[in-house]
């Protein structure tokens, strides 16, 4: 049955959140201020009609906006869209009962990701490929993507027919796609059998499409050029499938925060530090200690570490700071630290860390919430929390990445 909600506000996922007669519902592509129609299961529910629009609404440029799910916010104006990501990181820390100055967010342009997972499975006779559907594990097949490098969709049709030949009788297959320096990297995980018959297949594929590199569940299948990025100004050689932060700019920008923060450290240790992203950077004016338990990240970076020149003492160590972070005692060597966890964020770290001697602490964060906690613990060891800076490295989407600055009171 259809009722009358008015949005009053946007959720944390980018759902307007407003009051009808069935009570509290949760709209996605609405904005505050607008009365809609809408049919609803429990407090979830969809828009049918937009009786009264927000001035803040504008037209949303992708053809399959609300049908691919790896948008949220494309139909509300820049000023709002900005309004609300940096209002996500400034309520984390409000709930956990830090004041800091928020800087504005830092914007990211359309066409400029250069990472993406694509999924395909089988429907019937069919396969889909794409990104999942918007509040569903359906697939909405694409073929186009305004947020991502040009280079990556023009190789859609292609990767859709890798896809086609490698997908999985059940479940679904997964094609890591990363725009290196040197081309495509492509690492597909598939329960699909990589038989002769396939393989040849999607060798023939590869090069047809002059991708840089295939693999399938972490099997190299050809490479005609090693996937290489940058670290800074240090090649590194990406294993496959690695973790690359998703914006170069929005990575530059990152880094640019923590290096003038850490001005003046003679010690610094980079932890969670994936192939080098920071590590490097660092290592052009500190001695660093980078910290990482993924072992073919820290291969990668060993690698590109003894083809590199000029840079300052570089080691590094394989541990799971998860359940085993450097302690406050092993702490006392550095002055300046970096982390830039995954979502779950660095509780352990941050705990051991409050106990420490460190001077000043960099925290890198792609989830708000985990931020603000770890936040806390160090506010609470007698940091101060200086600054923090939102930045826009997922474009039209609820996510946000964020840089926070504490330093010793």
């Amino acid at each position: 049955m259809s009722e009358t909600i008015r949005i009053e506000r946007l959720g944390v996922k980018a759902d307007g959140i407003g009051m009808g007669p069935g009570g509290p519902a949760y709209v996605p592509f609405t904005l505050p201020g607008e009365s809609i129609t809408a049919e609803r299961q429990g407090q979830r529910a969809r828009a049918t009609a937009i009786l009264e629009a927000s001035p803040e609404r504008q037209a949303a440029p992708c053809p399959h906006y609300t049908h691919c799910g790896g948008c949220d916010l494309q139909h509300a104006s820049p000023a709002l869209y900005a309004d609300f990501k940096r209002d996500l990181v400034v309520e984390a820390l409000r709930r956990a009962g830090l004041d800091a100055p928020v800087h504005a967010m830092v914007p990211t342009a359309p066409g400029t990701r250069r990472r993406a997972v694509f999924s395909a499975t089988r429907a019937g006779t069919r396969i889909l490929f794409g990104f999942h559907e918007a509040m569903s594990n359906r697939i909405a097949s694409i073929d186009t993507c305004l947020v991502l490098k040009g280079e990556i969709v023009s190789a859609l049709p292609a990767l859709r027919k890798l896809a086609e030949g490698l997908v999985a009788r059940k479940g679904e297959t997964r094609l890591t796609v990363t725009l290196a320096g040197t081309g495509l990297d492509i690492a597909v995980e598939t329960g699909q059998t990589l038989s002769e018959p396939l393989r040849a297949r999607a060798t023939q594929i590869a090069l047809s499409s002059d991708f840089a590199r295939l693999s399938v569940n972490g099997e190299i299948v050809i490479e005609p050029r090693p996937p290489v990025v940058l670290a800074g100004d240090v090649p590194v050689l990406l294993p496959a499938g690695a973790f690359l932060q998703a914006v170069a700019g929005a990575e530059a920008e990152m880094a640019r925060l923590a290096l003038a923060h850490l001005q003046g450290c003679r010690q610094v240790a980079d932890l969670f530090c994936g192939v080098g992203t920071f590590a490097f950077r660092l290592a052009r004016h500190h001695a660093t200690h980078a910290v990482e338990n993924d072992a073919s990240s820290l291969a990668a970076l060993d690698r590109a570490q003894r083809a590199a020149s000029g840079l300052k003492p570089l080691t590094s160590e394989r541990r799971d700071l998860f359940r085993r972070p450097l302690t406050a005692k092993e702490l006392k060597r550095f002055d300046g630290v970096l982390f830039d966890p995954p979502r779950a964020g660095a509780e352990a770290q941050a705990r051991q860390l409050a106990e420490s001697s460190v001077r000043r602490v960099v925290a890198v964060s792609c989830n708000p919430l985990t931020l603000a906690r770890d936040a806390r613990i160090l506010v609470d060891g007698d940091y101060r929390l200086t600054e923090v800076t939102p930045i826009d490295q997922f474009l039209w989407s609820h996510h946000v990445e964020a840089v926070a600055l504490f330093e010793r009171v």
